[in-house]
C-alpha cells in the first residue's frame, strides 16, 4: 500500500505501487509493503521517536516482526521533500528519487545492512538500480563524499535508519504496534536498528 501524505512532482501512488512491486520481486522480499510519502517535518517526527536523531531524513525501513513476515514484511517512510531537493541536487526527477529511497528500504527490508556488510548491499543496489533503470543510488553518493557532486540537501551523507516494529495504522501514520512485555522495539524501550 502507498500512501501520499505529500505529493511528488510526476508520481502517482499507482506507479509507486507498481515500482514497489517490481522492487519486491527484483530483490526476492516475501510479503507486503506499505510505504509513506510524507514531509520532512513527519520524519523529523519519526527519526526523533525511533532513533533519538533530532533532524529529518530522508528514508527510514521499519521491518515487520519477524513471526508476520511470510504476509507482511515492513514498512518504509520518505521525505518527499528532501527527495525533491536531492533529485534537483542530483540531476533528475523527483519520482526517481522516490524510487531510489523505495529500492533502499526494500532491500534493509530484506535484511541487507550497509553500515556493517563490507559492501554487498552497495553491490546489489546498483545492480538493482541498473536493472530498474535508476540513477546513482544512496550508497554511492554517502561513499562519493570526496567528488565534486553537490552537497545533499540533507546533509553531507544521507542518514537512513531502520525503525523496529512499526507499522503503518488507520491515521495514516507510521507507530509502534509493540507494547506488549518483553518485546524489544522502542515502545518497550529497546534500541531501533539502523540502516
Amino acid at each position: 500500500m502507498v500512501i501520499f501524505q505529500k505529493r511528488v512532482a510526476d508520481l502517482t501512488s499507482l506507479a509507486l505501487d507498481r515500482f514497489l512491486a517490481r522492487a519486491r520481486r527484483a530483490t526476492g522480499l516475501k510479503g507486503m509493503v506499505n510505504v509513506l510519502v510524507t514531509s520532512s517535518a513527519e520524519m523529523k517526527s519519526l527519526n526523533r521517536r525511533f532513533r533519538g536523531k533530532e533532524k529529518p531524513t530522508d528514508v527510514l525501513s521499519f521491518p515487520a516482526d519477524p513471526d508476520a513476515r511470510k504476509q507482511f514484511a515492513g514498512e518504509i517512510a520518505i521525505s518527499a521533500e528532501i527527495a525533491t531537493k536531492n533529485s534537483r541536487a542530483l540531476g533528475h526527477a523527483p519520482a526517481e528519487e522516490v524510487k531510489i529511497l523505495v529500492l533502499h528500504g526494500v532491500l534493509h527490508l530484506r535484511g541487507y545492512d550497509h553500515e556493517c556488510d563490507n559492501g554487498q548491499m552497495a553491490r546489489r543496489e546498483k545492480q538493482l538500480r541498473a536493472k530498474l533503470h535508476l540513477p546513482q543510488g544512496l550508497i554511492e553518493r554517502t561513499d562519493s563524499r570526496r567528488d565534486s557532486r553537490p552537497r545533499l540537501s540533507s546533509g553531507a551523507k544521507p542518514r537512513h535508519a531502520t525503525a523496529s516494529k512499526g507499522r503503518i495504522n488507520e491515521n495514516r501514520r507510521i507507530s509502534n504496534d509493540r507494547t506488549t512485555e518483553g518485546a524489544s522495539g522502542p515502545a518497550a524501550g529497546g534500541r531501533p536498528r539502523r540502516n
